[in-house]
């Protein structure tokens, strides 16, 4: 757990983070969202004291940051960043073992880590391993990244706009790396984006910045249901609601008794795509399956436009 308890950040006369307190559960994606600007980077940095704050105190798990070592903080706390900082004369396998060979982990289990997160992210580590970054594509650097910061097995990990300089497709997936790591490991997650599409994805909870302060913290459904400012309700785009709710939930939950015919949909794609899928194919239904192939049902036009709707 998180609790980040009156926390004040000031530069001279200037006030980047104003009096914050939320407290992040463990083993969730916490997204802080807000426009250029308004404190949410130096929020997540005081985290692992790479920014010190004026005022105010940050505990993890009961513990106050300030009485543990910066040195130690950041090496139990991982921490990947847009363009994900690689060295560049180091191979992948040397740069997912950096930390863990800094706390002195022994050889081997060093090397074990380094081949189970390369093979968690899809690279294989006989083949990704020996390489250097810039003999990696974009995406695959990103991934390398990710995996660093989570070689010693912290038990959280802050991500500032990680997947900002990735284009769509391998964003996407970057995205679906992200969470099935977390839930591999049972991270947890802050995450500082700008984009509102990746925060409602990623998000156990959203938490809305501006001029410094904590204007919403809530549950992405929450959010759009009920907006705390004009501010958050703009950030959110009023004419993208419906759409943003049907992003948040999954076909399986829409699957209803039935059959139907076409091109079956995966119960772990997301409501919004299967509005897409059925708009698409000009039908009013399509099946439903499982992970396993099985079918589960079906999902519909009606019930999606229901979903979509706001609760009243």
């Amino acid at each position: 757990m998180i609790e980040i308890d009156n926390i004040t950040k000031r530069y001279g006369d200037n006030t980047v983070v104003d009096n914050v307190s939320m407290t992040i559960a463990p083993r969730t994606v916490t997204v802080i969202v807000g426009t250029s600007g308004s404190g949410k980077t130096t929020l997540m940095r005081m985290i692992n004291r790479l920014v010190e704050p004026t005022s105010g105190a940050i505990r993890i798990d009961g513990e106050d940051n300030r009485g543990i070592p910066g040195y130690e903080l950041r090496r139990r706390i991982g921490y990947a960043i847009q363009g994900h900082g690689l060295f560049p004369h180091r191979t992948v396998a040397e740069n997912i073992a950096t930390v863990p060979g800094l706390l002195g982990w022994e050889k081997s289990r060093i090397e074990a880590k380094v081949k189970e997160l390369l093979s968690l992210f899809q690279l294989d580590p006989a083949a990704f391993g020996p390489r250097y970054p810039h003999e990696l594509s974009g995406g695959q650097q990103q991934r390398v990244g990710v995996a660093r910061a989570l070689a010693a097995e912290p038990n959280i990990l802050l991500m500032d706009e990680p997947f900002g300089a990735l284009d769509p497709v391998i964003r996407a997936k970057a995205q679906e790396d992200l969470l099935a790591i977390q839930k591999h490991f049972g991270t947890t997650i802050v995450l500082v984006t700008h984009d509102m599409e990746e925060a409602f994805h990623l998000a156990d909870k959203i938490a809305v910045m501006d001029k410094g302060r904590i204007v919403q913290y809530a549950a992405p459904e929450d959010m759009l249901v009920n907006p705390a400012t004009d501010f958050v309700e703009t950030l959110i785009g009023v004419g993208e609601r419906p759409f943003r709710l049907l992003s948040i939930g999954t076909v399986g939950e829409a699957a209803e008794a039935g059959t139907a015919e076409g091109e079956p949909l995966a119960a772990a794609t997301s409501q919004r795509d299967a509005l897409s899928s059925l708009l698409w194919s000009g039908r009013e239904a399509l099946p439903v399956v499982g992970a396993d192939g099985v079918p589960l049902g079906r999902v519909t036009l009606a019930s999606l436009a229901r979903r979509a709707a706001r609760p009243r």
